[in-house]
């Protein structure tokens, strides 16, 4: 695991070689929560364990439903968007949405992906930050491209729009290449300057 942000009572690990690209946030609160489901390894969830106790996965979108089953069975709860729920075969332990909460300052934003239900988890205590899941790629910074399979490209532009009202510090991506992706500090305003671009076109 590859440490990307270490503050006292929060810290962001990224599990190199997994893809969609896997993320550990741990949280004084919430516990370990696994963001997207590499396959199961006993190794791996020791090591996980060894950082925070591992209480949830959750699940962006059907792309990174991965091995949740395993790591549900390992003793985490597997948390998906209402809409995206049905599309994962895997049992859902808590189906969310933007009224649902993690824990006081950890929510999420359901927003048309690659999918119809991609969600994206966000921290909201600063240094803020965000797991977009397949919702934005990372390009250098953040940003939005269209893939042929997406669900809609234009729902996915509407939800971007939103963006331009939140403050974050950082930002990560289901295309997240260590060493060349931008994760922040100053993820908002790049991200905004990216979706200012793409508009642009």
């Amino acid at each position: 695991m590859v440490e990307l942000i270490s503050l006292p009572n929060r810290r962001v690990f990224y599990l190199p070689g997994t893809t969609p690209a896997c993320f550990y946030l741990t949280d004084e609160r919430a516990g370990g929560v696994l963001i997207n489901a590499p396959p199961f390894e006993s190794s791996l969830h020791e090591r996980l364990e060894a950082v925070a106790p591992l209480r949830f996965v959750f699940v962006p979108s059907v792309f990174g439903a991965g091995d949740a089953g395993r790591w549900r069975t390992s003793g985490a709860a597997v948390i998906a968007s209402v809409e995206e729920a049905p599309l994962i075969n895997v049992p859902i332990d808590q189906q969310v949405d933007r009224k649902v909460r993690l824990v006081r300052d950890i929510d999420f934003l359901p927003m048309s992906g690659r999918t119809r239900g991609s969600c994206a988890l966000r921290v909201r205590a600063s240094p803020s930050m965000i797991f977009f899941g397949p919702i934005l790629d990372h390009q250098d910074w953040p940003t939005l491209v269209a893939h042929a399979d997406d669900y809609s490209f234009e729902n996915r532009l509407l939800g971007a729009l939103g963006l331009g009202d939140l403050r974050f510090e950082f930002a990560f991506c289901d295309n997240y290449v260590h060493g060349r992706s931008r994760f922040g500090p100053g993820a908002a305003r790049a991200v905004r300057t990216n979706l200012t671009a793409v508009l642009s076109e």
